[in-house]
């Protein structure tokens, strides 16, 4: 196994202790986690499923993979057999064990975004493969690429990737046999402009053959304490995964299976959340235009990926002299040093409280 890097986030905490050290307080907006409470419909699934003795099933429930089916259809135009679904105990675990799952390893790539969330590199280490950055897919060799991850809306960027783009994707990795992962855990969080899915046919013709689409209901329904995701696609690479994964034991407690299902089939608390986000996006972007930084892509998604022009730690002092705590461009890739990346997930009164500071 590849070295592993020090966890980045142990390396904000002084600048940490000095937004907290603000006499209002710390506005923490640089890691993405839910603020607003779970919907009362799902934490009333979760309660009526809470006599659960028995071991839950690794596949999950008839129930719950319709449920993600019926959602990948109505929200997204997807058309996927309830069959080839697969829980997930929430989407970072996947993604940091695709690899593995999959039989990738030594003398061999696995390919993400230049700027990427860095659990994929991590995921890559943890098999004993090469990650590799790049946004030049076309160039790569194809016997050293057996994975090819992309991530639309990005985490950190908020960039959309288009049809056109995936379309190329899918056609390169089934020419030279490699599995495309698409993380999708932002895609009901389209701002100005849509996301869409690489099981759509527009993209993959209607074959999901050699495609992974992996689905999160942290944001969307406020679930990052259940740990609620799944996988949808391919079937033989579903039914190859959850072979590996029922080895490994990696279940999904059926309470929160009950409870996901009913957050699935509800999209009106999902309405409401998102609401939230846009109007906490629409006052703090603003600001910070006004206070001196640029807004890139940032097109979807829950993050503002911006720049003032200096290199990302100086623009993290910048924010946490006032208080503001956000996360450096470097966490995500070389290309993120003069960026940092800015989360809108804290409650509507840390917001204005960042807003009033930027001022």
């Amino acid at each position: 196994m590849i070295g592993l890097p020090d966890f980045p986030w142990d390396r904000l905490t002084p600048l940490k202790t000095l937004a907290q050290a603000h006499p209002d307080g710390i506005v923490d907006l640089s890691v993405g986690t839910p603020v607003d409470p779970v919907p009362a419909v799902v934490r009333q699934a979760l309660a009526d499923a809470s006599d659960s003795p028995g071991y839950p099933l690794t596949y999950g429930t008839e129930r719950l993979r319709s449920a993600a089916a019926g959602w990948l259809l109505r929200r997204h135009g997807v058309h996927v057999d309830q069959a080839n679904v697969l829980p997930l105990i929430g989407s970072k675990e996947f993604v940091a064990w695709l690899p593995t799952l999959l039989g990738v390893g030594a003398g061999q790539r696995v390919v993400f975004p230049e700027l990427a969330y860095p659990t994929y590199d991590v995921g890559a280490r943890l098999a004993g493969a090469e990650p590799y950055a790049t946004d030049g897919l076309l160039s790569l060799g194809p016997e050293r690429a057996p994975l090819v991850w992309v991530n639309s809306p990005s985490n950190p960027t908020g960039r959309v990737l288009p049809a056109e783009h995936l379309r190329k994707v899918v056609s390169w990795a089934r020419e030279h046999g490699a599995v495309v992962a698409s993380d999708e855990c932002y895609i009901e969080l389209g701002w100005e402009e849509q996301p869409i899915s690489i099981l759509h046919p527009d993209v993959c013709g209607g074959s999901h053959e050699g495609l992974l689409a992996v689905h999160s209901l942290s944001k969307r329904s406020n679930l990052a304490g259940y740990r609620a995701g799944f996988v949808a696609g391919d079937p033989a690479l579903v039914q190859r995964l959850l072979e590996v994964r029922k080895h490994a034991g990696m279940l999904m407690p059926g309470p929160v299976q009950a409870a996901m299902a009913v957050a699935l089939d509800d999209d009106e608390h999902a309405e409401e959340q998102r609401a939230r986000y846009a109007a906490r996006r629409a006052a703090l972007r603003p600001a910070l235009e006004a206070a001196g930084w640029r807004i890139e892509h940032s097109t979807a998604g829950l993050y503002l990926w911006a720049s003032d022009g200096t290199d990302c730690w100086k623009q993290v002092r910048a924010l946490a002299d006032r208080g503001i705590l956000v996360a450096p461009g470097d966490f995500y890739g070389k290309a993120g040093s003069a960026h940092v990346r800015i989360a809108v997930t804290a409650s509507d009164e840390r917001i204005s409280a960042a807003v009033r500071r930027l001022q």
